[in-house]
């Protein structure tokens, strides 16, 4: 009785023998650089229709981690982590309400007492005598009357209807980076573990070091550009009051919330403030003009570089290049967010580029 040879699975495959590998010819060669051509393309088209997705969770990240110097304080008063997220983002609610609560009677005012007066323009109009004999002779009044009830009512009831759509578009985005924020912020020590899981075990401590000094950076900057922006807004409300401006809580939230860009941003706020002083009294406007220029020489040097020098250790050149590329390439979001990763990226080249060269 013969034994029989048991054939090693190597040799005798399930499902047959391999075959030769392809021939690497030009055509091959070709065909899976189109491959790679395509999938780039693809994935340039995805990233560039997703874009805005992809801000609005940049910005989000950036508010939570923002946010998380607040909270870590909230719970070294001896409260847990959400009470405290509670507590930071009850807050932030607040302060999104009391905004609208500001800006959007005094806006809604102006346009219903436009609206009113129109009818006492066209009769004072149709008083003077000039326009009475131009009226007599091409009807202007009356194709102006036409205009405003015909055309100029669709184009307005049009018009109404995108501001409309633009209102609720915005509604929607502000709850939906909201409801990313409190995610990200109830989230981000878990995180933070996952994705240093994914550094060598050898390295990870030395990257979990650097990455808390960057969040730590990045909460400092977060906190300390709303600090400026509140100072701002106070002082830039009390001299309104003072002043008689109209509408002085309004425009001193205005000037608060263009304070947060950096480099042009006090500018246009004081710059569209003292736009409305200046209609509403001239000498008001001057004065708010002098407000202005010497509120921000005081913030410029004395106020900012107390409130910024334990946050971000950026020289000023490079906060001004890093301002002026970021907004560049995302407008508004970009520069805000430009500073804080400059001072990442110079972080990770002083603590990780040079000391690789040094040994090099």
């Amino acid at each position: 009785m013969s034994a029989e040879v048991e054939t090693p699975a190597e040799e005798n495959p399930q499902y047959g023998m391999p075959g030769k590998p392809l021939a690497r010819g030009p055509f091959l060669f070709g065909l899976i650089g189109g491959l790679g051509v395509l999938t780039a393309i693809a994935i340039g088209q995805m990233v560039v229709r997703s874009l805005s997705v992809i801000i609005l969770i940049t910005v989000a990240m950036f508010l939570a981690v923002g946010l998380n110097p607040a909270v870590e304080a909230l719970q070294r008063r001896r409260l847990s982590r959400r009470a405290a997220i509670g507590i930071v983002f009850a807050g932030v609610i607040v302060a999104f309400a009391l905004f609208g609560v500001a800006i959007v009677p005094p806006v809604s005012q102006q346009l219903a007492d436009f609206v009113s007066a129109v009818p006492g323009y066209f009769t004072e109009l149709g008083n003077n005598p000039t326009l009475r004999a131009l009226e007599q002779d091409y009807q202007i009044l009356s194709q102006l009357r036409s205009f405003f009830t015909g055309s100029m009512a669709t184009t307005l009831a049009s018009g109404i209807m995108g501001a409309g759509l633009v209102v609720v578009d915005g509604l929607f985005t502000t709850v939906t980076l909201l409801v990313l924020m409190l995610y990200f912020l109830g989230s981000l020590h878990t995180i933070k573990v996952y994705l240093l899981t994914l550094v060598p075990s050898s390295r990870r401590e030395r990257t979990g070091a650097i990455t808390e000094e960057i969040l730590s950076g990045i909460g400092g900057y977060v906190a300390g550009n709303v600090l400026i922006s509140v100072i701002a807004g106070v002082l830039s409300w009390i001299f309104l009051t003072i002043a008689g401006v109209p509408y002085a809580l309004a425009l001193a939230l205005i000037v608060a919330l263009t304070d947060l860009i950096p480099l042009v941003g006090a500018t246009i706020g004081a710059v569209l403030v003292t736009g409305v002083a200046l209609l509403g009294s001239v000498p008001a406007g001057i004065a708010c003009a002098i407000f202005f220029v010497i509120y921000q020489q005081v913030e410029n040097y004395f106020i900012y570089p107390r409130v910024m020098k334990r946050s971000v250790d950026v020289t000023p050149a490079v906060t001004v290049i890093a301002a002026l590329f970021g907004g560049a390439l995302l407008g508004i979001v970009g520069a805000l967010l430009a500073i804080p990763v400059a001072a990442a990226i110079s972080l990770i080249i002083r603590e990780i580029v040079l000391p690789h060269q040094a040994r090099s």
